[in-house]
């Protein structure tokens, strides 16, 4: 009875790994990176060789930021970027052993971005100056391979996953929608980053999650995420179906940036019977700059830093969870652009970015 408790103490502290989509920036453009060890516990045991994961995925960005100065006015003007995603991540896992498993990711996105600036401009004083542009669709798939670095059967408290894996540039990178230039000219291009369904950039990713039990009751649980896109920029216009301007070519940011992006997460978990609850810090960055190739071409990078509540529930073959990160830190980061402008010319520069204060996570996983 103790194995099967321990073990089951082992499954509710990585419950909190299941949905960890880096994608709550908002106007920061950070992909989905699907379901994170997807393997829900070191149990050498186990009989079942699949495991479907399901999540969904809310936030809305309206904040803006300079660095970390919020441009408050721009709410009260009227004039904020506001955006809202849903998201639906499928994952499957097939269990090869007691150590290796093999997780393939399907997130299906919907995007909806409300501006003015990008129609008719925020000096307008038409009230039909605020448009939409939205997208719908599937996103970067990635498949990754697991594999337990302890033996599961020697290491009861504690163990340590890496995973290592591929993202395929199979969401749209190239979305087109209209723009409105007044009330009756409207032109067709392709949206702004932050709603593109991909990057256009085939990756890799390396995981390590891990978690140790103090007692029956308490555990603690980490998790470390990089994706690197080695390709600089996909070539997809950021004039919105206009004219690109001189300045934008000088300094690289007329196409869209391929960018990396991390996440770093930790926490501690209290079970009491089925039932768990978990509370940790989690911290997603888009960098200025890549590990592997170029770093030109248009990113929004930052980092948002917070606390992450959650819960979950524990069946025999299934178990639901919910998260909800909060951000009280949001710092939109000088970009490479930014950088070489403020080279060029002597007068720094640094662009802003739209910020939510939370996201909303919540699913399902199902062994069979």
């Amino acid at each position: 009875m103790k194995k099967i408790f321990v073990l089951q103490l082992m499954l509710i502290a990585l419950v909190s790994f299941i949905v960890n989509d880096v994608a709550a920036q908002g106007c920061v453009a950070v992909r989905s990176n699907g379901a994170m060890c997807t393997v829900s516990h070191a149990d050498a045991e186990d009989n079942h060789k699949w495991q479907l994961t399901t999540g969904y995925r809310y936030f809305h960005s309206f904040r803006h930021f300079v660095g970390t100065e919020e441009q408050k006015h721009r709410v009260e003007e009227g004039t904020d970027v506001r955006n809202w995603q849903h998201a639906l991540d499928f994952t499957l896992v097939r269990k090869l052993n007691k150590r290796m498993s093999l997780a393939v990711n399907m997130p299906l996105i919907s995007n909806r971005r409300s501006s003015m600036y990008e129609h008719y401009g925020n000096s307008s004083t038409n009230p039909n100056a605020r448009r939409e542009t939205t997208t719908f669709g599937m996103g970067d798939i990635r498949i990754t391979a697991y594999r337990w670095m302890l033996d599961p059967v020697k290491s009861k408290k504690g163990n340590i996953q890496v995973g290592l894996g591929l993202k395929l540039p199979t969401g749209d990178y190239r979305y087109n929608d209209f723009f409105w230039k007044n009330d009756s000219t409207k032109v067709l291009g392709p949206v702004d980053q932050s709603i593109q369904l991909g990057d256009g950039g085939t990756g890799i990713s390396l995981e390590l999650n891990g978690y140790y039990v103090f007692t029956k009751a308490l555990s603690a649980y980490g998790n470390f995420y990089y994706l690197s896109n080695p390709r600089e920029h996909n070539g997809v216009s950021t004039a919105r179906g206009g004219t690109t301007s001189a300045t934008n070519i000088l300094y690289g940011s007329s196409v869209m940036s391929v960018p990396d992006q991390y996440m770093l997460r930790g926490g501690l978990n209290l079970m009491v019977g089925a039932f768990s609850a978990s509370a940790g810090v989690r911290l997603e960055v888009v960098p200025s700059e890549d590990i592997i190739g170029g770093s030109s071409g248009f990113r929004r990078p930052g980092r948002i830093f917070g606390v992450e509540p959650g819960v979950a529930y524990q069946f025999k073959k299934a178990s639901l969870f919910a998260t909800v990160p909060y951000w009280f830190s949001k710092n939109r980061t000088q970009s490479y652009a930014d950088k070489q402008r403020t080279k060029a010319t002597g007068v720094y520069a640094q662009g802003d970015a739209a910020f939510a204060d939370y996201s909303i996570n919540i699913g399902c996983t199902v062994k069979f």
